[in-house]
């Protein structure tokens, strides 16, 4: 906790990288004072996809953490590097073990839920929740459309793609969102800015965990996870959604869980409703809180 604390003595907001081997580190961002909430980005997010959730995280008395996987955001992206879900566990423990910090409320979008569920399973003293946005228990770091689009990773290096990943990453957002009013051009260009800077080593990351394998089955593990987990899903149908087979396996499976469902949200519930996030995150501390006092939430 003493590296933390000093962190944000030096500045409120702090963006740094901790180097976990020769090729790797990993990008994080600190802002805030109080009990921590870990943020992990999804495949095309980085600490930029939280702008508008962490200041409602700060004034609610919260320290805001971003931990940008490998090959995600700021963070590296070594081509012949362990991009398994599993290895992304073990770097986020790595980074709170570096910062000095335990029992955090964690928060996965989309696939990097996945990650947020692995470290729960593999290290306890780390988690003392998981807030699940639009993610579930995946277990493959890249679907199968995932691994298909990959296939023309060649053209893009040919011909260079930094407008048509831009595009694309319109085109998603547009299909995946309820209220479409936030994706702007600068929004796009926000989130993939780090992609698009260099887009040979983006590739390289994204080939590399398109073949990606687990060391271990997620699922059948579900059931060992014993902090609280609450799915927060959008209620309007939407590209990128939890498939309903994997909300029943984590409702029957997991001991502690909870849905929460937001009307008129897509699968960016922290741009179109990021108060409503803070409210699932403020549960989820008073879940923490009747367990701690052996009460059923």
């Amino acid at each position: 906790m003493w590296l933390l604390a000093a962190l944000l003595v030096a500045d409120s907001t702090r963006a740094f990288t901790v180097p976990l081997s020769k090729q790797e580190y990993v990008a994080v961002t600190i802002t805030g004072a109080g009990p921590a909430v870990v943020m992990i980005p999804g495949l095309f997010g980085s600490a930029y996809g939280y702008r508008r959730l962490i200041p409602l995280l700060t004034d609610a008395g919260y320290t805001a953490i971003v931990i940008e996987p490998l090959g995600i955001g700021g963070s590296a992206r070594p081509r012949y590097a362990d991009y398994s879900l599993t290895a992304q566990a073990e770097r986020v423990a790595a980074v709170l073990d570096t910062l000095g910090i335990r029992n955090v409320m964690m928060m996965g979008h989309a696939v990097s839920t996945s990650i947020a569920l692995r470290l729960a399973l593999r290290r306890p003293d780390l988690v003392a929740g998981v807030v699940a946005l639009d993610g579930g228990p995946a277990e493959a770091a890249a679907t199968k459309g995932f691994r298909r689009a990959m296939t023309y990773a060649p053209l893009l290096r040919l011909f260079g793609g930094k407008g048509l990943v831009r595009k694309k990453v319109h085109r998603y957002m547009i299909g995946a969102s309820a209220d479409t009013s936030w994706v702007t051009p600068v929004v796009v260009a926000g989130y993939t800015a780090d992609a698009a800077r260099d887009l040979d080593k983006t590739l390289d990351a994204f080939e590399g965990m398109a073949e990606a394998r687990e060391p271990q089955k997620l699922i059948p593990a579900l059931g060992r996870i014993r902090c609280p987990v609450r799915l927060v899903v959008g209620g309007v149908p939407h590209d990128g959604a939890v498939p309903p087979g994997e909300i029943t396996l984590m409702r029957q499976r997991l001991p502690l869980f909870a849905v929460d469902s937001l009307p008129g949200v897509g699968h960016f519930a922290v741009e179109e409703r990021p108060a409503a996030v803070l409210a699932s995150v403020q549960r989820m501390r008073a879940q923490r809180a009747l367990l701690l006092l052996g009460r059923t939430p």
